[in-house]
């Protein structure tokens, strides 16, 4: 679907979709079978970085330094158990030099993880809605503002950047290497406005890059009529958005999925969902 993105030369990769707790794998015959978030020597610029292992030790073990990070709030280390950052991040592929822009992360339980790990090597930017005149509801990103002011050590080199949610635009065309979302698919769902993120996502990754999309899953069968408003989405209209969009999808992953999960409502209920 997404004819307002750049046109891709036919011998790049393929931008792919890696959706969080869907048991499934579908790569196209065309594409090679690579990891969420790798990339092929031809794909790697000139300057990227070089660790001194290979980059899924390297990785791994900046995950885990940044895991254990005092700067960290107690409140969001007590939810590691539940959220599985570390597992999460690598599924995606996420890497220290990456460019990577997390969509609308509210307070910043996974800022405080992905800015200080990209602060040295990569460039974190964090895109939030810009407010509106009008009665819509908003989220309160001043606690992210705050966050980066307070810590420039961590934080110094992360940014936070506004879009318009009915014509969203996250960076020049091909400027990221991943986007990632958490838990955000229903409000754009029940907004009106996913089509619209998607197309977004796909324009600002560079050919090859990776969305990556955590959200509550439906029970098998429901329909979006069905659950729209609940905080839960089918698996079948999440991926419909993405390939619409332009996605190939990649990987699939149960890290997150929680069998004690009653699928009756997500919003403000994280325990009782597959978070």
């Amino acid at each position: 679907m997404n004819p307002t993105s750049p046109t891709r030369h036919p011998s790049w990769p393929r931008s792919r979709f890696a959706w969080l707790l869907i048991a499934a794998l579908a790569l196209p015959a065309c594409a090679q079978q690579v990891a969420p978030g790798a990339s092929t020597e031809a794909d790697q610029p000139a300057d990227v970085l070089v660790p001194p292992t290979s980059a899924s030790d390297f990785t791994a073990s900046q995950l885990d330094e940044v895991l254990a990070g005092s700067w960290r709030s107690p409140a969001n280390r007590a939810r590691d158990v539940y959220r599985h950052p570390k597992a999460t991040l690598q599924f995606f592929g996420v890497r220290p030099d990456q460019t990577v822009i997390e969509i609308t992360p509210g307070g910043g339980w996974y800022a405080e993880i992905l800015a200080p790990l990209l602060n040295d090597n990569g460039h974190y930017i964090a895109a939030v809605a810009a407010p509106r005149g009008d009665t819509e509801a908003q989220r309160d990103d001043s606690a992210l503002h705050r966050l980066f002011a307070a810590d420039p050590a961590h934080y110094g080199n992360a940014k936070i950047v506004e879009f318009d949610p009915r014509a969203p635009v996250f960076g020049p065309p091909g400027s990221a290497d991943m986007v990632l979302t958490f838990r955000n698919a229903h409000n754009w769902v029940g907004a009106g406005t996913a089509p619209a993120m998607f197309q977004a996502f796909f324009a600002v990754l560079r050919p090859g890059g990776v969305l990556g999309v955590a959200d509550h899953r439906a029970a098998p069968g429901a329909t979006l009529e069905a659950v729209k408003g609940s905080g839960y989405l089918p698996t079948d209209y999440v991926v419909k958005l993405a390939v619409d969009a332009g996605f190939v999808l990649d990987a699939s992953s149960e890290i997150n999925a929680n069998p004690l999960d009653t699928h009756e409502l997500a919003i403000g209920s994280p325990d009782a969902s597959i978070f």
